[in-house]
Order: structure tokens, then C-alpha cells, then sequence
């Protein structure tokens, strides 16, 4: 779907913010083992504090915990089971030979248009004849619209790739068939029972599907496709130079960063921390990223996805397929001060109807938050809905639908804590609702303005049926290891590059310090807090993200918790803890 990331914080564990978070603010020490962490430490190399880490994580045997600490490409999950990855490369190739016009059209979040870019980058080197083309938010929407297939027809191709779209869009693929347009889907979203009518289509989610590895995103996809392609040609292609575009699509759209993702990502990441490619040097220049500075994926979805996705969210998302394939310093370095403009817009917008949602759920729950969430107002741009849901879901702890009315039409997105079953939660009140997609984690809408309020109410049992089906869950977050001197030290910052990529089912690993004594404690920034604590000899540096109303209640002595990261600042193995709380 479109709004593919909605991470709303720098850290995966949000500071307690206000009194209705208060559930999510309790913590728990899991069960440590010294013994097994020190000698699993000693055969890998590593310090007992990452090796406690890789035990709870399940990697208790050497060699299982070597694999997932070195992931490598040769790796890779032989294509082979891929159904239609080969007829649709004899399709592309046939077109290339032949020079035929090929239209790429791509959704217009992070996975779309990177994917966008990896099948123009690829296809062109190739001998492809290609156009880019990226759906509208605002004209026609997701996926293979009306206005969509005009602009295609427009181009005068005679075979259409869909990237990141396009698995539930029938009467387009049919009508794109009838008008003498062959058609490719490449998409990784979930699969409707009715078969579509493409010459070709890529999705591991096919029931038809024997790939096992399901949690591909469409740019890993597009990447496969590329290469399917390049063997059938017998082309020249170095696809190494197409993982920096799969790392960004990949951490964008919150896919699983395991198996297959996370060799591909591991290896993306390389190239974003030295990019060649001029558009990404600017990106990072505008995020003020220091050259030469550690990169990971907490980095890409909180620093570099929210700039990528803004184009889609308030305007055109032509530019960022732009700024992905420019050739120049010159080019890329417009196209990313026009994205980063557009960035502080939808960050002043967000700010703006993020306040307002959060009276509403106010005003209209009265502190009950126990079933699901609907907001809606006239006014609210619908290019940020989805961040202000997953706003919602860190303050109130429960599945949230954000919806932007617009002439009699709501335009909204879902969010939801770990592990509820968002999709069938919205299919469950299909009845109120024009159009719906997307899958468990995230969501996207539409329902007409009057429908809203019987929406609200089906939508709230619906969640509370489930919620309670699934029984207490418990929303404490767990402490991995609690630091100290002689048990678990302070790993270096090259140790927790071994752990990379962190995010989506590899969480950043959450770690504490007891009785830390506090050599200086200081407000940064627009309400930030920087601190320097001390335990045993052991010196860390702290920040905290919107924590510096804490500094009140900071004594000599604290405990902190939090999640950490190398320190670039300082530089070489130091590392510093981004704080979750205070305590």
C-alpha cells in the first residue's frame, strides 16, 4: 500500500508520552544466562552483552548465530519456485530485443518507487526503450487507476510492469489487455481469490506460489525480476549496484528483516553508508548525515524513508524516482531541496492534525480504548493520516483508522500494536466501506463521509471481539540484558553492526543500566535531553528524543534504559544509549 511507513519516533521503543501510555511504560528484565553468553561470546568472538542478545533471539547454536551475524548473498533462496518470474522475463526480454516501449509503473511510497527505479535502472542498461511512470495520491490514487491507465496508454507502450501495485486491480489489467497493453504485476501485497489476468504475475502471496520465502518486498522482487531478465539476454549487469534502492524499499515498507531480506539489506546497507549513486549523496546531505558515519535500519526508516515518501505524501512522487535515477550532482541536489521542502511541509501538517486527532479520541472515547480506533475530520490531508495512526497507536496502545474527508469521501489509513490483526479487523466491517487493502501491520481506506460514525462503532467491536479473543497480551516491553562491568559490558559499536539490519522482525535490542550515577544532564534542541552517566568505569553518553521535560525529576543516581547505537560523534567503537526512559 501507499503510506508504507509510519514510524513516528527515531528509536522502535517510543518514550511514555502521556497517562493513557502508561500500560506500554512498564518494563521487564528478561531471564539472563551469564554462563551461555560467555562461552557462545568466546566461540563467535563477540562480547557476552551481544551474545545474551543472539540467545534470546533463538541463535543459541555457533554456527546458526554465524549465519545470521554474516549474512550472505550466496544465500539467497534459489529462485526457481517464483511462478511467472520466467515467463515474465521472456516477456521483457522479447520487448527489449524488439524495442518495444516499456511503461514501469510504480505505487508512489518508498517500495513503489524504488522498485520503479530498479526495473528502469536495470531494463535501460539492458537496451531497454523505458518509461517511469508513479501512481497519485490525489489523481486516480493507489494502484492501476483509470487516470493511471491513461497516462500509460498515453506513453504508447505495448507492455506495462506494475511495481508494488496491481494485484487487486482486475478491471485495469483486463482493460489494459483489451487496448493491446501486455501486462506484468509485481507486487508483494495480499492476493484476492479471483485470478488476475496479467501475462504475468509476480507475488510470493499466490496460493499457487511455491517460493518459501514470503516476506520479499516489491523492490526485492523487481531485483529478481532484473536478474531473471539478465540471464535470459545473457546481458551485462552488476545487480550489486541496485541493493542500495532494495535496502531503502525493503526497511520503507516495514518488510520482515529476516531470511532473503536480510541478505539483501545487509548488503544495501553497505552501499547507503558509502552511496555512489548522486541522488542518494544529496538525500543524505539534506539529512544532515555525516560522511564516513555508521548506517543502519533504524537510520534508513527514520532519517532517509520519511524524506522519500513525502513526495507521494503532499505532492508528485515523479521526483523521487528522479532523485533515485539522477545522473548528476547537479540534478540530484535539486530534486533533494525540493523533497526536503516538501518534508518539513508534511512534518508541520502531521504535527498540526495530530493534535486535533488526539482531542478527538478524547472527546469521543472518554479514556476507553479497549476496541479500535476511528478518527476522521474535513480539513486533514490525506497524505499523512498514516503517520498520525501510528502516532495514535503509540499514545492509546490500540488499532487506529485516520481518515481525511474530502468532498464527501474519507480517504484513511490503519495502524496497529504489534501482532492484531488489522486487515481482518477492516474486512470485517467491509460493509461500511467503498474500498479497502492492504495487509495484518498497516492498511489504507475508503468511506463515504456520512458512513463514517457506523464505521466507527463496527469498527471499535470488531476490535474489541478481538482483542479480547486474543486474551491479556502483555504490553510490558522487555529489557534484553541489564549492563554491568562484569557480566555484560558495553559492547563496541562494530559488535552492534553484527545485529544490522534492525527493525521489522529484528527489533533494536532494548538494554538498561541500574544505579547509573549521572555526571551531567542537560535540555537539547526543541526539548531533547542529553546526559552522561557513569557505572562502574564505565562512561556512557545518553539521549533522549522529546525527554527533556524529564530533567526535573533526574537525581544523581538513575536507572536508564534504552536502545544503543554508535556514537558518531565521538567515533571509533563508542557507542551511546538513545534513551526510552528515565527512571
Amino acid at each position: 500500500m501507499g503510506d508504507s511507513v509510519a514510524l513516528s519516533r527515531p528509536s522502535s521503543v517510543p518514550a511514555p508520552k502521556s497517562p493513557e501510555n502508561t500500560a506500554k511504560a512498564a518494563w521487564r528484565e528478561a531471564e539472563n544466562d551469564p554462563p551461555a553468553a560467555l562461552e557462545l561470546g568466546r566461540a563467535l568472538g563477540i562480547s557476552p552483552t551481544i551474545a545474551q542478545i543472539l540467545i534470546h533471539r533463538g541463535l543459541q547454536d555457533p554456527a546458526v548465530a554465524r549465519e545470521y551475524l554474516e549474512p550472505r548473498l550466496s544465500g539467497l533462496t534459489i529462485p526457481d519456485g517464483m511462478i511467472d518470474r520466467s515467463a515474465a522475463a521472456d516477456r521483457l526480454a522479447r520487448a527489449i530485443r524488439a524495442r518495444e516501449r516499456i511503461a514501469v509503473f510504480g505505487d508512489y511510497d518508498v517500495d513503489g518507487t524504488t522498485s520503479t527505479a530498479i526495473l528502469c535502472d536495470a531494463l535501460e542498461q539492458m537496451g531497454g526503450d523505458v518509461v517511469a511512470l508513479v501512481a497519485s495520491r490525489f489523481a486516480g490514487g493507489y494502484g492501476l487507476s483509470a487516470p493511471a491507465l491513461e497516462r500509460v496508454r498515453a506513453t504508447g507502450a505495448t507492455l506495462l510492469v506494475t511495481c508494488d501495485c496491481g494485484s487487486s486491480d482486475h478491471a485495469r489489467v483486463a482493460a489494459a489487455r483489451a487496448a493491446g497493453i501486455d501486462v506484468i504485476v509485481v507486487d508483494h501485497h495480499l492476493v484476492p481469490a479471483e485470478p488476475l489476468p496479467a501475462n504475468a504475475f509476480l507475488n510470493p502471496h499466490r496460493p499457487d506460489c511455491a517460493f518459501p520465502y514470503k516476506g520479499l518486498s516489491s523492490a526485492g522482487l523487481a531485483l529478481s525480476l532484473a536478474a531473471a531478465v539478465r540471464a535470459v539476454l545473457g546481458a551485462k549487469l552488476d545487480l550489486r549496484e541496485l541493493l542500495d534502492l532494495v535496502a531503502l524499499g525493503t526497511i520503507a515498507d516495514v518488510a520482515p528483516l529476516d531470511g532473503d531480506n536480510r541478505r539483501l539489506v545487509r548488503a544495501g546497507l553497505v552501499r547507503l553508508a558509502q552511496p555512489t549513486r548522486p541522488g542518494l549523496v544529496a538525500l543524505r546531505e539534506q539529512a544532515k548525515m555525516r560522511a564516513g558515519g555508521s548506517l543502519g535500519g533504524i537510520d534508513v526508516a527514520f532519517r532517509l524513508a520519511p524524506r522519500l515518501n513525502a513526495a507521494g505524501r503532499l505532492g508528485d512522487p515523479a521526483i523521487t524516482v528522479a532523485l533515485l535515477r539522477a545522473r548528476t550532482m547537479v540534478d540530484a541536489r535539486a530534486h533533494a531541496i525540493a523533497i526536503e521542502a516538501l518534508n518539513e511541509e508534511r512534518k508541520a501538517i502531521t504535527r498540526r492534525i495530530t493534535e486535533e486527532a488526539v482531542a478527538q479520541v478524547r472527546e469521543i472515547y472518554d479514556g476507553r480504548h479497549d476496541g479500535g480506533i476511528v478518527v476522521a475530520s474535513e480539513g486533514w490531508h490525506r497524505g499523512v493520516v498514516g503517520i498520525v495512526a501510528a502516532r495514535l497507536v503509540d499514545l492509546f496502545d490500540a488499532p487506529v483508522l485516520a481518515i481525511a474527508i474530502e468532498d464527501g469521501v474519507g480517504h484513511g489509513s490503519g495502524r496497529t500494536p504489534a501482532g492484531f490483526p488489522l486487515y481482518d479487523a477492516i474486512k470485517a466491517c467491509r460493509g461500511e466501506l467503498v474500498t479497502f487493502g492492504g495487509h495484518q501491520a498497516a492498511a489504507g481506506l475508503s468511506v463515504r463521509a456520512p458512513r463514517v460514525d457506523a464505521l466507527r462503532a463496527a469498527f471499535d467491536d470488531t476490535c474489541r471481539t478481538l482483542r479480547a479473543q486474543r486474551g491479556d497480551v502483555d504490553t510490558s516491553k522487555r529489557i534484553d540484558v541489564v549492563l554491568d562491568a562484569a557480566s555484560y559490558p558495553l559492547p563496541r559499536a562494530s559488535e552492534l553492526a553484527l545485529l544490522e539490519p534492525l527493525g521489522a522482525s529484528n527489533q533494536e535490542p532494548v538494554v538498561a543500566v541500574h544505579g547509573a550515577r549521572v555526571e551531567d544532564a542537560q535540555p537539547v534542541g526543541d526539548g531533547h535531553l542529553k546526559m552522561v552517566v557513569r557505572f562502574g568505569g564505565t562512561k556512557l553518553r545518553c539521549f533522549g528524543w522529546e525527554m527533556g521535560a524529564s530533567l526535573e525529576r533526574i537525581g544523581r543516581q538513575v536507572d536508564v534504559i534504552g536502545t544503543l547505537r554508535p556514537d558518531d560523534w565521538t567515533g571509533g567503537e563508542a557507542v551511546e544509549l538513545r534513551l526510552a526512559a528515565v527512571l
